[in-house]
């Protein structure tokens, strides 16, 4: 019978995670699509691309585990996970990583 639970718990840790990552994703968007196509004069941050979708769904994969860590008592995988998500955060905010094009943000008043 434990095997069976662990087998659950298991899978539903799988499918958070993927979840999660599909939230970061969600929340990625609307950055990588005005960073990739919406530059001035066909400008692109292709660093969205490659730093800022990485981070952002690694960030709601980690993310979501941290919240069944939490739902189901584990404190210490869960400070583990929520000290991941922080240095994700960190490092995102380090790297820019959600960065508009260079033409974006130097725009000024006219934009």
């Amino acid at each position: 019978m434990e095997t069976r639970r662990e087998a659950v718990m298991g899978t539903v840790g799988c499918l958070t995670a993927a979840l999660g990552a599909l939230a970061g994703l969600a929340a990625w968007l609307p950055y990588g699509r005005r960073a990739l196509v919406g530059g001035f004069e066909g400008e692109t941050n292709p660093d969205v691309l490659r730093l800022g979708l990485p981070v952002m769904t690694l960030g709601g994969a980690v993310a979501a585990l941290a919240v069944i860590a939490v739902v189901r008592g584990r404190w210490r995988p869960a400070i583990g996970l929520l000290a991941a998500v922080a240095g994700l955060a960190a490092l995102g905010y380090g790297l820019d990583v959600l960065a508009a094009p260079q033409a974006l943000r130097d725009c000024g008043s006219p934009c």
